[in-house]
């Protein structure tokens, strides 16, 4: 028997290739997506992505979408809050595991993994470890495709902000910045690949400095005709 899972979606590349492996892994079935979003800004925090285009790929990836909203100068206290009430929810659902996409920061895990255990769930992180290069580019050879949402213009140029992820952004950028951007230097939006059933239509939009040091490109849907999962 399957475990059921919940699985904690960014939206962009690292969420979709541990999604990608999951749905590999006959031990596992993801049965819901849970994203944070910022209340302020109605974007997947961080990423700065729309809230309609996030609806718009757990509809092609068919699962349901479980949303947490926090506010724009939110505490620790606030954002722990709201994530354990989601969990224990999809506890009673019977889901035990919960999925990440997280790499190699040992301080990240050990905090999800911290979280976890108080309401008695495991953490689950399938592409644990991976060598970031492969990764990076292994991503681009099962034909994802992804754009670059959010730079971190203390490590990156800003003009990397909007640009498609593909071996060519990779053969750029700096020697010091992760491939996968695993240290915060970039975000991006996945639209493509084999995880989805359909393309997510989007377009470029403007891009802006907020706080003085992150870049962030605006994606904007090309469609609002949402279809949910049931």
């Amino acid at each position: 028997m399957n475990k059921k899972m919940l699985f904690c979606w960014s939206g962009g590349k690292d969420s979709a290739m541990a999604l990608y492996t999951l749905s590999r892994n006959s031990e596992y079935k993801v049965s819901a997506l849970l994203t944070t979003l910022t209340t302020d800004y109605g974007r997947i925090s961080m990423h700065g992505v729309r809230e309609v285009l996030l609806e718009q790929q757990a509809a092609a990836i068919g699962l349901n979408l479980k949303k947490v909203f926090i506010s724009k100068e939110t505490s620790n206290q606030e954002y722990e809050s709201k994530i354990r009430k989601a969990l224990e929810e999809y506890k009673l659902n019977e889901a035990f595991d919960v999925g990440f996409g997280d790499i190699f920061l040992e301080d990240l895990r050990k905090y999800r993994e911290e979280q976890l255990a108080k309401v008695g769930l495991k953490g689950v992180f399938p592409i644990w470890k991976q060598d970031t290069f492969d990764l990076a580019h292994k991503f681009i050879d099962l034909g994802f495709k992804a754009i670059i949402t959010c730079v971190d213009s203390k490590v990156m140029d800003g003009k990397f902000a909007g640009r498609d992820f593909d071996k060519s952004f990779l053969s750029e950028l700096p020697s010091d910045v992760d491939p996968c951007g695993e240290n915060g230097e970039f975000h991006s939006f996945v639209y493509e690949g084999p995880i989805f059933k359909k393309k997510i239509p989007h377009r470029k939009g403007e891009i802006v400095l907020r706080d003085k040091r992150f870049y962030y490109c605006d994606l904007l849907p090309l469609r609002d005709d949402v279809t949910r999962p049931q």
